[in-house]
């Protein structure tokens, strides 16, 4: 099936999949079922067939997933098999937390270039990376190949650098701002707002308190 047929929340589940199949690796489990992803994931086990099943025929029936073999077709999905350079654009708090935690950037996808617009900043070593001037943006961007962008300035800036990074060469962005970002359909944007995320978390707090007393005044 082609990519543009299937869903974003297939796409996104698919790294988890990846994390947990990672951690049976690490174990040296070598065989898992999609009931055991299932429990162990809370999904439903026919969820996870249907969306490992649009990229093909990975199972054997009454056997499961062999777990080695999974993890590599899907690093090939998600082309983590291919060298994937990343640049970072703001060196403030988040973006040195983000630099310091290359780590979690595995295998062949990395930070290899951080920028920000405040001179004093210029020059810093975060991570053995040099934080460079925006000015130098195209050329690095052309010069390691960098694909993805990641911002953590204010909101206010966001959507120049955005522009900036776009101009460049970068094919895709991770947006810490707290700002909706524009950009051609051809350029593929994810927030992570946790603004957002912690205010609708907040709504469900004492929810369950409220439905007990709900009941309890019905049955009385």
């Amino acid at each position: 099936m082609k990519s543009d047929k299937i869903s974003e929340a297939v796409v996104r589940r698919l790294p988890v999949y990846l994390r947990y199949l990672n951690e049976l690796h690490k174990r040296e489990v070598s065989t898992v079922s999609s009931q055991e992803l299932g429990q162990k994931l809370d999904l439903n086990p026919a969820q996870i067939r249907k969306d490992l099943a649009y990229f093909g025929d990975f199972g054997r029936k009454g056997i499961g997933y062999d777990v080695s073999y999974l993890i590599e077709k899907i690093r090939q999905i998600l082309k983590l098999d291919q060298k994937i350079n990343v640049a970072l654009v703001g060196a403030g708090n988040l973006g040195h937390a983000l630099s310091n935690y290359n780590a979690f950037l595995k295998d062949n996808m990395k930070i290899v270039a951080i920028f920000d617009s405040y001179p004093p900043k210029i020059g810093l070593k975060i991570n053995n990376l040099t934080v460079q001037p925006m000015e130098e943006l195209d050329k690095t961007v052309q010069e390691y190949g960098i694909r993805i962008g990641i911002i953590t300035v204010p909101d206010f800036e966001a959507q120049n650098v955005a522009n900036q990074l776009i101009n460049a060469g970068i094919e895709a962005i991770l947006n810490f701002a707290p700002t909706i970002l524009k950009a051609p359909p051809h350029i593929r944007i994810h927030t992570a707002d946790f603004t957002t995320d912690l205010q609708s978390l907040a709504y469900y707090l004492d929810n369950g308190k409220e439905d007990a007393q709900h009941d309890n005044e019905v049955d009385g």
